[in-house]
């Protein structure tokens, strides 16, 4: 069966013979799909768009309806330029109140998945809505809708306003002039009824998330940084992962760390990690990696010095990727490593065989990676 290799060259040949662009990895505009596709004004306010990635969803801050396909899916896409889907039920969670300091957006849908795990939004298409989400920037609702896969949703996505027009305007392949306006003044439309209803609604107080961390083997097994493992926890997680019930999750020692992925790997995030590990270093021991999610994300963060303070306190600085968010038999963390991640997921061997993975926001990583176990980033950023 053809690998890797085939594909690639295959498509590249079919992409030139077809006319069609191709950012390959030799392009200046190159990356993770999920980021490049919102810097070059790919994704625009109620557009469909798929692709064979779970986490196509991402796009759904930008109140598209994006989610991701299998490759037979993909294949009758192009072919026939449709696609048939089974109507999903609907479901709004809504985030009161404003995120304490020191939290995130990845905190936020963490949160949302410790409380009502992994499966809590099968067979719905989820509307994030709120203060807390109207408050967040672009790039953390991308944080917020990458991982509705996680809870098992089709899709996630959020009502476009001001910030996100003002996200898109001038990119690439975002409409304009004339059509620009005409197109703001539809997109002001793509908001939920005053009045709607939903087939279920989820309210969550942003006043009490705390930076969370993931103790088991699916991204619902997550509890709050200052929290203990379940007194209940699944015996065959907390086998894989080496805990015990009631056991404390912050100080457990770690082997690794890991900045990137299409969940935490743009500017904002690394200018937030950054900020926290200026002048610091990294703990004895500690493997850590950083990985920009794009190319433009790689020369922006660069003409920022960002790169110089996370290769100053340890990291390893790499070019951009989906790098080792996942593991598919070429480089991985050592067999049985403690790793601590901004990925999206944490099952077995995701980040290698026998690689224990705790998912996290880029600050909580950090902050790990200056302890040399999970660590509190609020700690770290007070001194």
């Amino acid at each position: 069966m053809p690998g890797g290799q085939a594909f690639i060259t295959e498509t590249r040949a079919a992409a030139k013979a077809a006319g069609i662009t191709l950012f390959d990895v030799d392009d200046p505009d190159q990356g993770i799909v999920h980021v490049i596709s919102p810097e070059l004004g790919i994704v625009l306010p109620g557009c469909t768009l798929i692709a064979p990635d779970s986490h196509t969803c991402t796009q759904g801050a930008f109140g598209a309806l994006a989610w991701g396909i299998g490759s037979s899916e993909a294949e009758h896409a192009m072919a026939t330029g449709a696609l048939r889907l089974a109507k999903p039920k609907s479901m709004r969670v809504t985030f009161t109140g404003k995120l304490a300091e020191g939290t995130t957006a990845k905190d936020m849908i963490l949160t949302l998945l410790a409380n009502h795990g992994a499966a809590g939004g099968k067979g719905h298409a989820v509307e994030f809505a709120g203060e807390a989400i109207t408050a967040l920037d672009m790039e953390g609702r991308m944080t917020l809708c990458n991982m509705a896969t996680e809870f098992s949703a089709m899709s996630g996505f959020i009502a476009p306003d001001d910030k996100a027009f003002t996200y898109l305007k001038g990119r690439r392949y975002a409409p304009h002039g004339a059509m620009w306006d005409d197109a703001v003044a539809s997109w002001k439309s793509l908001r939920s009824d005053g009045q709607a209803s939903f087939d279920q609604e989820i309210t969550i107080d942003a006043r009490k998330v705390a930076p969370m961390v993931s103790w088991g083997t699916n991204p619902g097994q997550t509890i709050a940084i200052d929290a203990a493992v379940p007194s209940e926890g699944e015996d065959r997680s907390l086998e894989y992962i080496a805990l015990k019930n009631g056991q404390p999750i912050k100080g457990v020692r770690i082997d690794a760390a890991f900045i990137g992925s299409c969940t935490n790997s743009r500017l904002s995030d690394l200018r937030r990690a950054s900020a926290l590990l200026k002048g610091k270093k990294i703990a004895d021991g500690v493997k850590a990696i950083c990985v920009p999610g794009s190319t433009r994300v790689k020369r922006e963060a660069e003409a920022e010095g960002i790169d110089q303070i996370f290769k100053n306190a340890g990291f390893e600085w790499r070019e951009s990727g989906c790098s080792m968010c996942f593991y598919a038999g070429g480089e991985s963390f050592d067999a049985g490593s403690r790793v601590v991640s901004t990925t999206n997921r944490n099952f077995e061997s995701r980040q290698g065989p026998n690689v224990k993975t705790h998912i996290a926001s880029p600050e909580t990583v950090v902050a790990s990676a200056i302890a040399g176990a999970i660590a509190d980033p609020r700690e770290i950023a007070n001194g």
